[in-house]
């Protein structure tokens, strides 16, 4: 009889009995100390994540600047709220401790890097661009008109989404590039 009366008190038995409508049983104070992990944001952003050309929605959220937490947006038609483990884990991207964010630059032949300030990259890269261009550009080939650079080529990444994709073969496109590929496609 004793061991009757101890399976009876098994919380899911009372739950589907009607005796603890309040689902009481089968809560804890673990349970009721939890709190959801977006509790504390004091932004959300809506996103896409930048791992493949899918473009899943992100509801990135943040609390005082910092990202504190990146789920899958419930709006977003293409994933509804559904994340791959990659886009699970995106967060790593703008938090992790060894994420470079300073530009570094290796000289020719050297064997150390050295830190550059972005304004000065930036204007080194278009210099080079630029003489880059001028130095192969074709006017014509075979008597034909071709306007274009075999000097410049771009391979982009899989972490690019589709809209930074669809800039960059905009941006090649006009700078006479016409070796532009994608990661993803390979």
């Amino acid at each position: 009889m004793t061991r009757e009366r101890g399976i009876l008190r098994w919380p899911v038995l009372r739950q589907l009995r009607g005796e603890d409508p309040r689902s009481d049983a089968a809560r804890s104070a673990r349970t009721d100390a939890l709190r959801p992990r977006v509790e504390q944001a004091d932004k959300v952003a809506r996103s896409v994540c930048p791992y493949c050309a899918v473009g899943c929605g992100q509801l990135v959220y943040a609390k005082e600047g910092r990202v504190t937490q990146i789920e899958g947006d419930p709006d977003s038609p293409i994933s509804r709220g559904r994340l791959c483990p990659k886009g699970s884990a995106s967060k790593q991207l703008v938090n992790h401790p060894d994420r470079q964010t300073t530009v570094l630059y290796r000289r020719p032949h050297g064997t150390e890097w050295e830190r550059l300030d972005l304004d000065t990259a930036m204007d080194m890269i278009a210099d080079r661009v630029v003489r880059t261009r001028r130095e192969t550009w074709q006017q014509e080939e075979d008597g034909k008109v071709v306007r274009r650079t075999l000097g410049i080529a771009s391979l982009g990444g899989a972490t690019l989404d589709n809209e930074e994709n669809y800039l960059m073969k905009k941006l090649y496109t006009a700078l006479g590039a016409i070796q532009v590929e994608n990661q993803a496609r390979i």
